[in-house]
């Protein structure tokens, strides 16, 4: 385990937030994917397949004598790259009021959002920050404290080939096959975490609801952190959803109601506060605990 890099890394990024001089590795892992596609594309779930193992493996390769070689605040701030929850936050933040929503909107969800009401874009915008919570944040944080830098960066590849081609589109149904299901696979744990934190730090603990409607999401792990926000913040979330032109029906999410407003996305991302507490001092506490189990 790696608790005092993970520590490090999340107090960086709860200062700092992204270093926009430094060339992402995420961009970088999304041009490699272009270049793949571009190159070996065939619809056939195989092409996709070497595509996932490939960027999985490169990943490895690169980061693995970081690991073993550099100091750990080092490695801590390597790992901060990868935790995007001040990044997150603001960003929602800075949407709630923007004079055209819609299209500031557009950048943050994958949805179509051109004829969104204001109370649809409310809703996606809380969607996205109760998922990226899980990806963006708890899920990367996890890889880093059991698996150090390879971890995080493998997880955020495989986030990132998901993103990209684990659509279910005519183009990506079989190219992506590999990379949805692996993501599905390494979200499993985070997601359920993510939503237990979300009924922790908002007080509620409606867990049967929970897990009664979180499972009626067609992701096997976006349902959870989704739910509990919505119990949370007393609204419904989901509901029939439009993605690339076609209508996707969904079941809701909550008890509440369905109309939500600008005040219902900053009581959302308020949150970010007793997350990071809770994080903190959960870290702080496996570090104190690792050392002394070390010791004996």
């Amino acid at each position: 385990m790696y608790p005092l890099i993970t520590l490090i890394a999340y107090i960086i990024d709860m200062i700092f937030g992204e270093f926009r001089w430094i060339k992402h590795p995420i961009v970088m892992m999304g041009e490699y994917i272009q270049a793949f596609e571009k190159r070996f594309y065939k619809d056939n779930k195989w092409r996709g397949f070497w595509l996932t193992i490939s960027l999985i493996f490169i990943s490895f390769v690169i980061t693995l004598p970081l690991q073993l070689y550099l100091p750990a605040p080092v490695i801590g701030f390597l790992g901060s790259i990868f935790i995007a929850h001040n990044m997150l936050y603001h960003e929602i933040k800075d949407t709630i009021f923007a004079t055209n929503k819609a299209k500031k909107t557009s950048f943050l969800v994958s949805r179509d959002t051109k004829n969104l009401s204001n109370s649809e874009l409310n809703k996606a915008l809380i969607e996205t920050y109760a998922e990226n919570l899980s990806d963006g944040v708890i899920a990367p944080l996890l890889y880093l404290l059991f698996l150090g830098l390879p971890g995080i960066v493998i997880y955020k590849a495989i986030n990132t080939l998901d993103s990209m081609v684990g659509y279910k589109t005519v183009k990506y149904k079989n190219f992506g096959y590999f990379s949805a299901k692996l993501d599905d696979i390494v979200n499993l744990i985070p997601s359920r975490i993510t939503a237990l934190f979300i009924m922790i730090v908002g007080k509620c603990y409606n867990f049967r609801v929970l897990f009664t409607q979180a499972k009626l999401h067609q992701s096997p792990n976006a349902g959870y952190p989704i739910t509990a926000m919505a119990l949370v913040l007393g609204v419904k979330l989901g509901g029939d959803t439009s993605y690339f032109g076609k209508i996707i029906s969904k079941p809701y999410f909550g008890i509440g109601k369905k109309m939500i407003t600008n005040q219902n996305v900053l009581k959302a991302i308020s949150l970010k506060r007793y997350i990071d507490i809770l994080l903190i001092s959960s870290l702080f506490s496996i570090y104190i605990i690792f050392n002394k189990i070390s010791i004996y």
